[in-house]
């Protein structure tokens, strides 16, 4: 066996290190000759591959809470200039009815317009108690709604855009709760990279305990349906100023530096949203 081990790592060294085309040709060879199907278990093959052991649940149920069946959607709509105004008051009055219905498996979490970010935009946040079973009730119920398909109709001409996602929540997170104001509340939306959200979900059930000094923490959401490997988080603030506190106190804390260093690398796309809440948000 030796003899092999030094036949191979010539090659090795020649293939990485010599600078001539004929001695690189010559070493890719030699490795091509040893590197067989009777080899493909060889320590030299290992090198080259990752072993990875294979999951036996997918990310949603590792990182979800076990102990509800909550299921939420967040919209964005993107609204004229114009329109904002109109667009807040016609919310404003068919909304809460939903919200109020007992018939309607669903709640609003927050209703807001965006201040800093994307200008002229609302953004909805629904809890739906019951999970996709409830999603698919709410939907049937609301075909069959006159109001709320003649405010679908008038809202429509209202906007530019809109884009909805379907999320559960970190099991790690507290479960959103209607909040008393005033209240500034930012959304930081992160894009990760694929098959990375576990290790997200791990350096942040250990981070969160640094981000609560000032109940700052209001949800953390993960995306189902929609774009996928997106993470949500929103936290609340009094005003810009507390927010800029806040943020600084957690760097004083030991432990939250490691949290940003191993999980920076995992993003490939960050945005925040400072945001408005609308009167009839239950998150002021």
């Amino acid at each position: 066996m030796a003899p092999r081990l030094c036949s191979i790592s010539a090659a090795a060294r020649l293939l990485l290190g010599c600078p001539g085309p004929l001695a690189r040709d010559a070493a890719a060879a030699a490795a091509a000759r040893f590197y067989s199907k009777d080899n493909e278990g060889s320590w030299f093959r290992s090198l080259f591959v990752h072993k990875v052991d294979p999951r036996k649940d997918a990310h949603s149920t590792l990182l979800s809470k076990k102990e509800t069946s909550n299921l939420y959607k967040i919209q964005f709509h993107n609204v004229k200039p114009e329109c904002l105004d109109a667009y807040n008051s016609l919310t404003e009055a068919v909304l809460p009815k939903l919200h109020l219905d007992e018939d309607y498996p669903c709640s609003l979490v927050g209703n807001w317009n965006t201040w800093y970010g994307e200008q002229d935009q609302a953004v909805h946040l629904w809890r739906f108690s019951g999970g996709y079973p409830a999603l698919m009730d709410c939907m049937n119920k609301l075909k069959n709604n006159k109001e709320y398909l003649e405010f679908r109709k008038e809202r429509s001409q209202m906007l530019q855009s809109r884009r909805n996602q379907l999320l559960l929540e970190f099991s790690f997170w507290n479960e959103p709760q209607p909040r008393a104001g005033p209240n500034i509340y930012e959304l930081r939306t992160y894009k990760l990279k694929p098959g990375t959200m576990i290790e997200w979900g791990n350096n942040w059930a250990r981070a969160i305990k640094y981000r609560q000094e000032n109940q700052e923490a209001v949800g953390g959401f993960f995306s189902q349906i929609g774009e996928l490997y997106v993470v949500h988080h929103l936290w609340a603030y009094k005003d810009l100023q507390s927010r800029e506190e806040t943020r600084n106190a957690a760097w004083r804390k030991r432990g939250w530096d490691e949290n940003v260093y191993y999980t920076v690398p995992l993003v490939r796309h960050m945005e925040s949203r400072i945001m408005i809440p609308l009167k009839i948000s239950p998150l002021q």
